[in-house]
């Protein structure tokens, strides 16, 4: 059996004749940037996460570098995070010369563990970004509550969450700013980068708007030094198909998720995630803990299963960081769980047959 990862072809061919269709009208507009296409979809993602404003950009990365621009971030400031992420959340912080400063994580839901956090904190701090992993969001009204304490913004990387609810409310729409990702395989994915940021102040939307059109407040005036953060028309008008089914996708992810869940509930040797009461994830990956995993993913990979690794490495180990100063046993949970995380096929599309064929695959390991 040939199982995919993500089935993106099978998504495409699902919704084939409307995004045709949408990106042939970009095409015989020639409006490549910006225009109609991009102003419905910041129309709708607003409307969809219940934020103020919605701005579309070039990707996740730039979403977050463009939240760090706006709050004015700089050199010698300390931002902090969590170091069991994709590298492009601390990534952000370095670029632009300040610090990244980790908390280790929940063994529960691999998220920041919030309880740690205050004690991170000092008079060079100036924005927490707790991620939202494998689409759940982190314990967001803890975080809050710490921030409003010491007075710093809260920026949620909801690069893997778009979709994901927390206490009745959206991600993305939880924080000072909220940023996602719109990279293919994510939850709601573009067909190459793409990204947006959220936000309810005022100030900080039109700066964000300012930032990612190289700082222009009018064409040829530049009230700040920006990026080239835009994202294009063809990606927004493939977004503004997907948003439409998005719900639906998020509802088959979720019965997809609980039936791995419970199909692998009493396998001792593997351990499946955990969804805090109040919340629901779209999971952006299935990921589970396994011991012994690279001998599970070759025996999954003999059988035609793919399988990757969210991530096989913490941050604060890779040697681009190595300049902080932290070392093995320094966040001994996010250490501990990238030695056993692994992700299983996952998507909307993930057929019962496939999904069966993966857990008969590990059951019999």
């Amino acid at each position: 059996m040939k199982i995919n990862f993500i089935d993106l072809q099978a998504q495409y061919h699902e919704y084939k004749s409307e995004i045709d269709k949408e990106v042939l009208e970009v095409m015989s507009s020639a409006q490549f940037i910006g225009g109609a296409k991009l102003n419905a979809l910041e129309s709708s993602l607003a409307e969809y996460t219940g934020s103020k404003h919605a701005i579309a950009c070039s990707s996740g990365t730039d979403a977050l570098l463009l939240a760090l621009m706006a709050l004015d971030i700089k050199v010698g400031d300390e931002v902090i995070t969590t170091p069991f992420t994709f590298i492009a959340t601390a990534e952000v912080i370095a670029f632009l010369g300040a610090k990244p400063v980790f908390v280790d994580i929940r063994p529960d839901t691999y998220n920041i563990d919030e309880t740690k956090i205050e004690s991170y904190i000092t008079e060079h701090t100036k924005a927490i970004i707790p991620v939202s992993l494998y689409g759940q969001c982190a314990e967001m009204d803890a975080i809050n509550a710490i921030a409003a304490k010491h007075n710093i913004p809260v920026i949620e990387d909801a690069c893997q969450s778009f979709g994901a609810d927390y206490k009745g409310k959206k991600s993305c729409n939880l924080s000072t700013i909220g940023c996602t990702s719109f990279f293919p395989s994510k939850p709601l994915g573009c067909y190459g980068d793409g990204g947006a940021i959220f936000t309810n102040d005022d100030e900080l939307a039109a700066k964000m708007r300012m930032l990612l059109n190289h700082g222009q407040n009018e064409r040829y005036k530049h009230k700040y030094v920006g990026i080239n953060g835009r994202l294009d028309a063809i990606q927004a008008a493939v977004l503004n198909v997907k948003l439409r089914h998005f719900d639906k996708e998020v509802k088959l992810r979720d019965d997809i998720g609980s039936r791995y869940n419970d199909m692998l509930e009493e396998c001792e040797n593997i351990t499946t995630p955990t969804i805090v009461e109040g919340n629901t994830s779209v999971y952006a990956q299935y990921s589970v803990r396994v011991k012994d995993r690279e001998e599970v993913i070759a025996a999954l990979n003999a059988k035609g299963i793919p399988t990757a690794v969210h991530y096989p490495l913490p941050l604060h180990l890779q040697e681009c960081f190595a300049y902080l100063g932290y070392g093995e046993g320094d966040f001994p949970i996010s250490e501990a769980v990238s030695k056993e995380i692994m992700s299983l096929p996952m998507s909307p599309f993930l057929r019962d047959a496939e999904q069966d064929f993966i857990v008969a695959a590990l059951k019999a390991l």
